[in-house]
């Protein structure tokens, strides 16, 4: 087994995150290309399409009957006031909204008036969001989500006896990657089961050989696993609770760094 693992251990020069481009020029992946010279590319695997409206009309959801929404991504509430557009539905100015980090809340100025509304925003995990909805049992959620998601929302709800609609508002698809046929990279960073997927939607015949695969959480982790793949980098871990944390550990037991 150790003699496996160190044939493995080849040095790192290019990495894929199968992710956008990050905005920020303090980003840690850019910061990790920098302190290794390393080529790191963005490219998202998965997209998401709008569900038509007549598709959403069978899932015979009344969204003024809820009182708060909860929204995890921008995709969520791009998708959500898409939809209540087409309605021509108008939220009411006692609608709650409860949203996974301060970006997603931010970014609701795009179609509201944040400063007049109620807004609850987590720090970017779950748990945190879920424990700002443990607060307001008496509301009626409703949970605009992709066709594809995670149970954690949906669970701890139903669990706990809240009251709640999962409306289905976009789909998550693989994204075209016809243009990378021939390219190759030391390490592919994913982050969902849906990457995953993505790879082999788009090349069937994939041979993994000394590419190093990186996934982020314990779903996509088995879906590696199950796809037949070798899982090289695992995040969290403990002493690297980020990918980017894991990237750099990795990277220089690979490439000899001290």
């Amino acid at each position: 087994m150790a003699e496996a693992v160190n044939d493995r251990m080849l040095k790192v020069k290019s990495i894929l995150v199968t992710q956008e481009a990050p905005t920020d020029p303090n980003s840690p992946y850019l910061k990790l290309a920098e302190k290794f010279k390393l080529k790191v590319d963005f490219r998202p695997f998965i997209q998401v399409e709008p569900v038509p409206l007549k598709e959403f009309r069978k899932q015979k959801i009344d969204i003024l009957q809820h009182t708060a929404i909860i929204f995890t991504s921008r995709h969520s509430v791009d998708h959500f006031f898409t939809i209540c557009k087409e309605l021509k539905i108008e939220m009411p100015p006692d609608m709650k909204y409860f949203c996974i980090s301060d970006q997603t809340s931010n970014y609701l100025q795009k179609y509201i008036v944040i400063r007049k509304r109620k807004i609850f925003s987590g720090l970017k995990d779950t748990p945190e969001l879920l424990e700002l909805i443990r607060k307001h049992k008496s509301e009626k959620f409703l949970f605009p989500c992709s066709d594809i998601r995670k149970n954690d929302i949906p669970d701890y709800l139903r669990a706990n006896g809240f009251d709640f609609s999962e409306a289905v508002m976009y789909h998550t698809v693989a994204a075209d990657l016809s243009d990378l046929k021939n390219v190759f990279y030391d390490i592919l960073a994913f982050f969902s089961p849906s990457g995953i997927n993505s790879l082999f939607t788009n090349f069937p015949e994939f041979k993994q050989n000394n590419t190093r695969i990186a996934a982020f959480g314990p779903s996509t982790a088995k879906a590696v696993r199950d796809a037949g793949l070798r899982l090289d980098i695992e995040a969290p871990l403990p002493n690297a609770p980020s990918m980017t944390g894991a990237l750099e550990l990795y990277i220089k037991r690979a490439n000899g760094i001290k």
